[in-house]
């Protein structure tokens, strides 16, 4: 006789957040039963999320911020961006959970536990900018295919954990390694077991940076379940989906990764600029690295109304990848003339920056605020939507906000 599965611990904890009160027998309840109350599940409460955020789909969870909810330094939980391709993994006992490395370029595979992982290897703690690769994809005409993201997949949480690099050097890496390839817990949304649901990378390059992490928490905490608890990799400045959750497993490769979602036009880009709605061959589109230059005002909230003509403070956060944000600036007529934020230097490498400024407008009604950053390679955002290209990635147009004085 088959033995029953449990659901865990952390997955019941959850659930009873989300009712609002303790399942009694809880832990009788098997994995395979979904709650009866829960059948349509208040995602806000599943995740603890705040009810201003956006959810865009349920299967798999995909939910967005609003400009405003972005105003933290820090981006804590409640208004942190989930981005999944799969099913979120149940039963996670953390006291059995392993990190195996593998791959053509390893001397020889090594399996770590999580207690391993955390005693046996220096642990460091960054600020480190998180965006999806599609994060504005609902702004290009003709519209692109996929997740249909405004402005709010974007999030610079606090990461806790182990350089990669420090496990690499560990594990023993052959002279032939030329990417590292994740590999995590989360099932396919078909069930099949022999699926990933996604499995992407980095070069070594990148794998080999002091900010690449194996993290375990966020924000000084547990990292949430629904952001990879108990084990992410964290690679920032490059899109979020190289940053695998649910880690269970890095293979070190000595070709490029070609894992689910790695090849096709998956979190690529025409490597030279096409028409609008052209159709481009896989050979032709290349893999997205580091995030391009970009910026957000966060406050005030879009739509604010003043009581008279007064001048404004405004704020928001500028990052730009592998690279620093050096300028800032906005204007108040539509980009025919920029005048000069204040912008301070980043946290630490790869953190975004913050930004702010005072304006003072010359007579009562509608006014656009814009915001332009430029990177220290003195690339700065486009007024308007980027170079089309088929998946809607990379979209780093202008923000701008709407005011109203009265």
């Amino acid at each position: 006789m088959q033995r029953r599965k449990f659901i865990s611990k952390t997955m019941l904890a959850s659930l009873a957040s989300a009712i609002g009160t303790d399942i009694v027998y809880g832990n009788m309840l098997p994995a395979q039963y979904p709650v009866l109350a829960l059948q349509d599940p208040d995602p806000f409460a599943l995740f603890s999320k705040d009810s201003q955020m956006v959810l865009l789909n349920d299967r798999p969870w995909n939910m967005e911020a609003q400009a405003h909810l972005l105003d933290d330094k820090v981006t804590p939980n409640k208004y942190m961006f989930i981005r999944n391709n799969g099913i979120i993994p149940e039963n996670i006992d953390v006291n059995s959970w392993t990190l195996k490395f593998d791959g053509e370029s390893v001397r020889q595979e090594k399996t770590y536990t999580l207690a391993e992982l955390k005693s046996k290897f220096p642990q460091h703690t960054y600020q480190l900018t998180l965006e999806c690769g599609g994060n504005g994809r609902s702004e290009f005409d003709p519209p692109a295919k996929g997740n249909q993201w405004t402005i709010g997949a974007v999030g610079c949480a606090r990461w806790t954990g182990i350089r990669l690099k420090d496990i690499l050097e560990d594990v023993g890496v052959k002279n032939d390694a030329v990417y590292i390839g994740y590999h995590a817990a989360d099932t396919h949304l078909s069930g099949d077991p022999t699926k990933e649901p996604i499995s992407r990378g980095v070069p070594m390059a990148k794998a080999l940076q002091d900010e690449t992490l194996i993290a375990f928490q966020m924000n000084g905490k547990d990292i949430p379940l629904a952001h990879g608890y108990p084990l992410r990799l964290i690679a920032g400045g490059w899109p979020a989906s190289a940053s695998g959750k649910w880690l269970n497993g890095i293979s070190v490769r000595n070709k490029v990764h070609d894992g689910t979602k790695m090849t096709g036009t998956a979190y690529r880009v025409p490597c030279e600029p096409v028409a609008p709605g052209e159709k481009v061959k896989d050979e032709d589109m290349c893999i997205i690295e580091s995030m391009p230059v970009k910026s957000l005002i966060t406050y005030p909230k879009s739509g604010a109304t003043l009581k008279s003509v007064a001048s404004l403070q405004i704020r928001g956060h500028a990052w730009a990848g592998e690279l620093e944000v050096s300028k800032m600036e906005y204007s108040i007529d539509f980009g025919s003339t920029w005048q000069a934020c204040s912008l301070e230097k980043p946290t630490n490498r790869l953190a975004w920056q913050h930004f702010n400024a005072t304006i003072n407008f010359p007579k009562k009604g509608y006014y656009e605020i814009w915001a332009r950053a430029t990177d220290s390679q003195k690339m700065a955002q486009p007024m308007l939507l980027p170079g089309w290209n088929p998946k809607g990635y990379l979209n780093n147009a202008c923000h701008r906000i709407a005011i109203k004085i009265t």
